[in-house]
């Protein structure tokens, strides 16, 4: 369990952070700007479930919950040290990501094929899932990019993979299942 009892702690006001582990580290390390960058994602999760009906609210609230997981698993180096600690740190699971191929594969079932390209927009919590679909890219790429430099858990880049896919797909049903999408007409303003 998390006990904030003091939300600042001034130990970050030269520019470095703790990891999960205690090791500190610059603001801008590689790992920081991989679950920042997650926390992010989930903060425009959160916006986007103002919009959201209350099947799509309930998928959004497993996903922000995902994030934080997420985020815990990003933070904490040193992976061969995980049997030794006293409390196993937490890291995303392939249920996880099972998980969102299952819902894709059901949303995606009620949509047309696509055609053209289509243009974030819409419907609002459409183009609210596009933002997510788009952070969610930045943050995979993030944490690839951290995956060449030190060991981290694999799932977690292959989880938000699907999870940018999984935006992509639910901002089409927020579309009226497709019907409302904005379509990109190649050079149409030539």
């Amino acid at each position: 369990m998390v006990v904030l009892n003091k939300i600042y702690t001034r130990t970050g006001d030269k520019g470095t952070t703790a990891l999960g582990n205690g090791e500190r580290v610059a603001k801008h390390d590689a790992r920081v700007e991989a679950y920042g960058t997650s926390d992010e994602l989930n903060c425009f999760v959160g916006v986007a479930r103002l919009e959201a009906t209350s099947a799509t609210d309930e998928a959004l609230a497993r996903i922000q919950n995902d994030l934080f997981d997420l985020g815990a698993d990003l933070c904490r180096p040193d992976m061969a040290a995980d049997k030794d600690a006293e409390y196993p740190p937490l890291r995303v699971t392939q249920e996880q990501v099972d998980r969102l191929e299952r819902e894709i594969d059901v949303m995606n079932s009620e949509l047309e094929p696509l055609r053209s390209f289509i243009l974030p927009g819409g419907r609002a919590l459409a183009a609210h899932l596009h933002v997510c679909r788009t952070v969610a890219r930045r943050a995979e790429r993030l944490a690839v990019l951290l995956s060449e430099q030190t060991e981290i858990n694999a799932a977690t880049v292959t989880y938000l993979n699907r999870l940018s896919d999984w935006f992509f797909v639910a901002a089409r049903m927020a579309n009226n299942s497709g019907k409302e999408d904005v379509l990109w007409v190649p050079g149409a303003n030539r």
